[in-house]
């Protein structure tokens, strides 16, 4: 049994001093919670005071990004160490916000993701079509590219260690859901690729998230699928009721 993984991308939202009500409440609110992994992503601005919430406590913190370089010349950027030395768990690569409008390409990404795992960060690695791509039907064969150029050089230890979330773009922030059976169609399809390329171990063992309007009322019927493991939280994840009630999903 895959453990799931559910984590809240609060993106460009929450103050310091929101973000650390928040993770209050939802450390007091999950602390009976054993079966299934937790995950918050703030603003770098309040990864050091949400990490001294949640210090002991099940809950894990991620960043929403990082660059691969451990340091350097690079002005507004933030490294791999800077986020371990912060106590992050985890890093979001991919978000589809990261690749349409920052011009994030599969290559760079492929870079993040090996550094990532080098510093011992979970990667919860992001891929997904647009509409228009879904609708002239090369939603697989988008897939497929990101795939395999996104997890190009990486062995089948560090493929365990990452969450791959599939998002389709043209569900995020739009209120339209992919049906349960169209998410499980491309979550079967990775985990395949994931088998064929890694070994059935790995395949078996890699959990695949679900992110795109995400909410309360269907949670439980995409988590009810057979390769959906987790979901990946925007706008329902920036309030403490409705993110606990996905997280607290009936299997």
């Amino acid at each position: 049994m895959i453990k799931p993984f559910i984590a809240a991308n609060w993106k460009m939202h929450k103050t310091v001093g929101d973000a650390v009500s928040f993770a209050r409440e939802l450390v007091s609110r999950c602390v009976d919670i054993d079966d299934r992994d937790i995950a918050i992503a703030p603003p770098f601005t309040a990864l050091y005071a949400v990490a001294g919430v949640l210090k002991g406590s099940s809950l894990l913190l991620s960043a929403q990004n990082m660059y691969f370089r451990e340091s350097g010349a690079f002005t507004g950027e933030i490294s791999p160490s800077m986020l371990t030395d912060l106590g992050c768990n985890c890093v979001i690569l991919g978000h589809s916000e990261r690749r349409t409008i920052f011009g994030e390409t599969d290559d760079a990404l492929n870079k993040k993701l090996i550094a990532a795992l080098g510093f011992g960060l979970v990667p919860v690695f992001c891929i997904g079509e647009t509409l228009d791509e879904r609708t002239a039907g090369r939603t697989l064969e988008v897939i497929a590219r990101q795939f395999t150029e996104g997890l190009n050089n990486i062995s089948s230890d560090d493929i365990q260690r990452t969450v791959i979330a599939y998002e389709p773009i043209w569900a995020i922030g739009t209120g339209k859901t992919a049906t349960a059976e169209q998410a499980e169609e491309v979550h079967k399809y990775i985990r395949d690729m994931i088998a064929d390329r890694f070994g059935q171990d790995a395949g078996a063992a890699t959990r695949i998230i679900y992110g795109g309007s995400v909410n309360p009322d269907n949670v439980a019927g995409l988590m009810a699928q057979p390769n959906i493991q987790g979901a990946l939280v925007g706008g329902a994840g920036l309030d403490v009721e409705s993110f606990v009630n996905i997280v607290r999903f009936d299997k």
